[in-house]
């Protein structure tokens, strides 16, 4: 179900290059663009929270394996807190953490991916971006929170090696000295992005977490807006079609299954199936805007896919752990 819920997400993610392109030629731009996907998605979130207050409440299940070993689990009635602590200011850090994550992290990666579009080609871009998946997976063994086994390092491999035939069968592509240096900058925010999110992403549901992220992006990409003047909201109806495409596909359901599979999944193997992301945005560019997938992208593809399948068989040769003797109130590691 992770890798499932990963896969979901890279592919709404994958849209939004074809929904904002739709978009641009519908009048809409870059800086309006971020600013009412973010807001609008904070909205339908907010709402969701509103009419389904169940939504509020993460869901209990198995913690994730630890890479240094299972964790320890005693039976018994859950503990009480010790004198002195501060459980209030500690659920209250959780919800700063997740808004932090959308006011400076989501909302700067955007922006740096956005500015250096503007300057090189989407291919190039994406292929320094797509950086991230090593980067992640690199910082994430270092910091203990994952261990890089023989089949996650293939699945890396196949999965960077995928990516890199996908994009550069694109061809015509055009280096530009600070687009890439904005490229390289968007793929260590995401990096760290994800890292951060890893931390909290146990401690909220999905849909809360989501909308509290969109609700801090927004909140930044606002406050530029009245800094710089407002933004232009005069543009027909197509161009509201695509940015909602963008707000409810590539951004609400793309954030809440990419939570979810990163809970089950952790941060190096979420960032792995995330290369699915570019294969997605080749095939609807085909589909949708007449251009031709090369050999050498279907064959990136189909690399990108068998590192999916590695991952998975990785799995189905782990033996099922019992958590029948987890207490419910345990709190999520």
């Amino acid at each position: 179900m992770g890798a499932a819920l990963c896969l979901l997400s890279a592919a709404c993610f994958g849209a939004m290059a074809i929904f904002g392109k739709l978009a641009y030629d519908a009048g809409v731009s870059p800086g309006t663009l971020l600013l009412v996907r973010f807001a609008l998605a904070a909205v339908l979130l907010g709402l969701a929270l509103l009419v389904r207050p169940g939504l509020r409440r993460a869901a209990s299940g198995p913690p994730r394996k630890s890479p240094v070993g299972t964790r320890q689990v005693t039976s018994g009635p859950p503990r009480k807190p010790p004198a002195g602590a501060r459980p209030a200011t500690a659920r209250g850090r959780v919800p700063a953490i997740a808004i932090g994550l959308g006011a400076i992290g989501y909302a700067t990666q955007a922006s740096l991916f956005f500015s250096a579009l503007e300057l090189m080609d989407a291919s190039l871009l994406a292929l320094i971006l797509y950086t991230y998946p090593v980067m992640v997976t690199v910082v994430a063994v270092l910091l203990g929170r994952d261990r890089l086994t023989p089949a996650r390092g293939a699945a890396l491999a196949a999965a960077s090696g995928g990516t890199l035939l996908v994009l550069l069968g694109a061809g015509g592509m055009s280096f530009h000295p600070l687009g890439a240096l904005l490229a390289f900058a968007s793929a260590t925010t995401y990096t760290v992005y994800i890292l951060v999110a890893d931390t909290v992403v146990h401690r909220l549901a999905p849909v809360a977490l989501s909308a509290l992220v969109m609700t801090g992006a927004a909140g930044t990409l606002g406050a530029r807006a009245l800094l710089t003047g407002g933004v232009d909201l005069g543009f027909g109806a197509s161009g509201w079609f695509w940015l909602a495409a963008i707000a409810v596909i590539s951004t609400v359901v793309a954030m809440l299954t990419f939570f979810a599979g990163l809970r089950r999944t952790g941060p190096s193997t979420a960032a792995i199936l995330s290369t699915f992301e570019p294969v997605v945005t080749a095939a609807l560019a085909a589909l949708v805007l007449g251009e031709s997938l090369t050999p050498v992208q279907l064959a990136g593809g189909t690399l990108v896919l068998s590192s999916v399948a590695v991952l998975r068989l990785r799995r189905a040769g782990t033996r099922p752990r019992s958590w029948s003797r987890r207490p419910a109130a345990d709190p999520a590691p």
